[in-house]
C-alpha cells in the first residue's frame, strides 16, 4: 500500500529541495550524467541512490523510477532499498539537521529538556522538517560524546554540556 501510494505521488512525493546551490535544470543535467555514469553497471543501485540524493536532497518517486529504469530493476526493489536503509530520505530535509541525543548519559543530564526547548523554538516534532526547510529535527540513541552530555549535533557540528536555553542559542547560529 505504501509503495502504491508513493508511486502515485502520495503525500511523501514532494518536489522541493534543500540544497539551494543549483537550479532545477542544473540538477536534472547532473542527474542525467549520473544515470549515464552508472548505466549497465552491476551493484550500482546504492551508489546511484546515494549520489542522486546528494543532488536533490531526497529521493522522489520520479527520481527512483528513473533510477529503476536505468538499472533495469523493478521500482519495488529500488523502493525496498530506499526504505530499508536509514540514510535515504523520501521527503525534503532541512538545511540544518538537528540530532538530539537520547542516550542514557544525555537522558540523565537533562536531554529531554533540551529536546523540549528545541521543539518549542522550531515548532517541530521529532522527524519533522520546517516549512522553510531550515531545520529537520531527529533524535538518536547515542552521538558518542557521553562526557559532554547532554549533546546535540547540527549538521556535522557537535554541541555539548547544554542547558535548554543554550541549545536555543546554538540553533540561532544556523540560518
Amino acid at each position: 500500500m505504501a509503495l502504491r501510494k508513493y508511486q502515485e505521488g502520495g503525500e511523501t512525493d514532494l518536489a522541493a529541495c534543500n540544497c539551494g546551490h543549483q537550479n532545477d535544470d542544473e540538477k536534472q543535467k547532473e542527474f542525467g550524467e549520473l544515470l549515464n555514469k552508472f548505466k549497465g553497471k552491476k551493484g550500482a543501485l546504492i551508489p546511484l541512490l546515494q549520489e542522486s540524493q546528494e543532488i536533490f536532497g531526497f529521493l522522489s518517486a520520479d527520481t527512483m523510477k528513473q533510477i529503476s529504469a536505468s538499472q533495469g530493476v523493478p521500482f519495488s526493489k529500488t523502493f525496498g532499498v530506499v526504505t530499508f536503509y536509514a540514510q535515504f530520505h523520501l521527503k525534503p530535509r532541512g538545511r540544518n539537521i538537528i540530532r538530539v541525543c537520547q542516550g542514557t548519559a544525555c537522558h540523565v543530564r537533562g536531554g529531554a529538556k533540551v529536546l523540549d526547548s528545541i521543539k518549542e523554538l522550531t515548532g517541530l516534532e521529532i522527524n519533522q522538517t520546517s516549512q522553510d526547510l531550515r531545520y529537520t529535527l531527529e533524535t538518536v540513541a547515542c552521538i558518542g560524546a557521553c562526557g559532554l552530555a547532554p549533546v546535540i549535533s547540527v549538521n556535522e557540528d557537535t554541541h555539548g554540556k547544554l542547558k535548554p536555553e543554550q541549545a536555543v542559542n546554538v540553533l540561532e547560529e544556523y540560518k
